[in-house]
C-alpha cells in the first residue's frame, strides 16, 4: 500500500466509500501534507493554490473527527462568503454520506429565526459567515463549549481588519484545547502572524505548485485595448464557442452597466454581486452552474473561493490589482488538472504588469487578437470610433 492509500485508509469507512465512489486516485499536495497533521490535533496555517483540493484538506479531517452520535456542535467552519457557505454545505453533505453527520448554514440577511430552527436539529458542523456566526454565539444560541475545532477558509479574507475582531471572538469562545486550521490561497506575512496569534504552535504548510496537477493545460493570453473599448472585446469573447466564462469586474456599478451592454446586444449574462439578495446571487449562480448563461461577471469579493465546475475562460476585464488577486481570479478555470484559458484585457500600462506577475508564476502570457470570431496571434489594430473628432485641413 502506498503512502498516500494508507493516508486515507486512516479515515473512517465511510469517508473512504465516498472517496471510492468519486473516482479520487491520490491525494492532491495540499491534502497529502496538511491531513496528517490536522489528524494528529495540531493546528495548521496552509496556502496552496486555487484548484488544489484545500476545501478537502480540512474536511476530511474534520468528518473524521466527529462523534455523531454526540449531539453537540463539534466543529465551526467560517467563510467569507455566503456562495463559500453553501458550496462547502455541499461537500460536507456529499463527503457525510452514511455516517450520520448532520451540518448547517449560517449566514448573514438570511431568517434568524429559520437558522434557530437549524439549531434545533443538533448540526455536528456549522458553517458560516463570521458575523451572523458570532451574533448567534453571543445569544447563546450557538454554543461552542464542545467545539473540537475551527476552520478558517480562505484565511486571508477573514482577517482583514473588518472580520478579524469577529473572527478571534469566535476562537475565544472555545475551550483552549480547540483545534484551528487555517487554509488560503495566498498567505501574506500580514496575515500569517495573525494567524499565529489565533493557533497554537502551528504547523505552517506551503504548496506553491501541486505537482499532483497539470497547470500547463491552462493557456494566458492577452489583448490590448482602451478602457473604453474593452466591452467590444468582451462582447466578441462571449460569442467564443462551448463557452463558460466567469468575467471579473472592480466595481459594482461599472459591472451593472456591463451587463447592461451586453443584454441589449442579446448576450445572456448572469451577475453576481454584494448588494444582491440571497435569493438574487443563488439564481445567478444556479443559472452559470446549469448553462443556462455562459458568462458569470462577478466582483472579487463574491467569487471568492467559489468552486465552478467547467469554467473554460477566465476573464481579468479590469485588471487586478496584485499579484495575489490575479492568482486567486485565475485559479477559478483549470480545476484539478482541467484545461481553461486566463484572458487579460490590458491597456498598454497594464501590460507590463501582467508580464511581471507571469514571470513571477512562471507562466507566459501571449497577445492575442480577433480575427472573425476566432482567436489569433497578434496585436488588434484600434478600433475605429464614431466619435472621433475629424482632422481639419490647414
Amino acid at each position: 500500500m502506498s503512502e498516500n492509500q494508507q493516508l486515507i485508509s486512516r479515515l473512517k469507512d465511510s469517508i473512504q466509500q465516498v472517496w471510492k465512489k468519486a473516482g479520487f486516485s491520490q491525494p492532491t499536495s495540499i491534502q497529502s501534507y496538511a491531513i496528517p497533521h490536522i489528524l494528529e490535533k495540531k493546528d495548521v496555517i496552509a496556502q496552496s493554490p486555487t484548484g488544489t483540493g484545500k476545501t478537502l484538506a480540512y474536511l476530511l479531517p474534520v468528518l473524521n473527527m466527529i462523534d455523531a452520535e454526540n449531539k453537540a456542535v463539534q466543529a465551526v467552519i467560517l467563510a467569507s462568503s455566503q456562495e463559500l457557505v453553501m458550496q462547502i454545505l455541499d461537500e460536507i453533505q456529499k463527503w457525510a454520506e452514511g455516517s450520520g453527520i448532520r451540518c448547517a448554514s449560517f449566514i448573514g440577511g438570511a431568517n434568524v429565526k429559520r437558522q434557530l430552527e437549524k439549531l434545533k436539529k443538533h448540526p455536528h458542523i456549522a458553517v458560516g459567515t463570521p458575523g451572523r456566526v458570532h451574533e448567534l454565539i453571543k445569544q447563546k444560541k450557538l454554543k461552542m463549549h464542545e467545539v473540537k475545532m475551527v476552520v478558517l477558509d480562505e484565511g486571508d479574507q477573514l482577517l482583514v481588519p473588518e472580520h478579524t475582531d469577529t473572527v478571534q471572538q469566535i476562537v475565544k469562545s472555545t475551550l483552549s484545547d480547540r483545534q484551528v486550521v487555517l487554509f488560503s490561497a495566498t498567505l501574506p506575512d500580514s496575515i500569517v502572524s495573525i494567524a499565529k496569534e489565533l493557533t497554537n504552535h502551528a504547523e505552517i504548510i506551503s504548496v506553491k505548485k501541486d505537482e499532483t496537477i497539470n497547470a500547463e493545460k491552462v493557456n494566458h493570453i492577452y489583448f490590448f485595448s482602451e478602457q473604453r473599448d474593452k466591452i467590444k472585446l468582451l462582447e466578441k469573447i462571449s460569442r467564443l464557442k462551448a463557452l463558460k466564462a466567469l468575467v471579473f469586474v472592480k466595481d459594482i456599478g461599472n459591472l451593472t452597466v456591463i451587463a447592461e451592454k451586453l443584454q441589449f446586444k442579446k448576450i445572456n449574462v448572469s451577475i453576481l454581486h454584494s448588494d444582491l439578495n440571497k435569493m438574487e446571487r443563488q439564481k445567478a449562480l444556479r443559472n452559470f452552474r446549469d448553462g443556462k448563461t455562459s458568462m458569470l461577471i462577478s466582483t472579487d469579493v463574491a467569487a471568492r473561493g467559489l468552486d465552478i465546475e467547467g469554467i473554460t475562460h477566465v476573464v481579468h476585464y479590469d485588471f487586478p490589482k496584485d499579484l495575489n488577486q490575479y492568482v486567486h481570479r485565475s485559479g477559478r478555470t483549470g480545476r484539478f488538472g482541467a484545461a481553461g484559458t486566463v484572458i487579460s484585457l490590458v491597456t498598454e500600462r497594464e501590460e507590463r504588469d501582467l508580464k511581471k506577475f507571469a514571470k513571477e508564476i512562471g507562466v507566459r502570457a501571449e497577445l492575442k487578437r480577433f480575427h472573425g470570431e476566432g482567436i489569433v496571434e497578434g496585436k488588434s489594430t484600434p478600433i475605429k470610433r464614431k466619435d472621433a473628432h475629424p482632422r481639419i485641413k490647414s
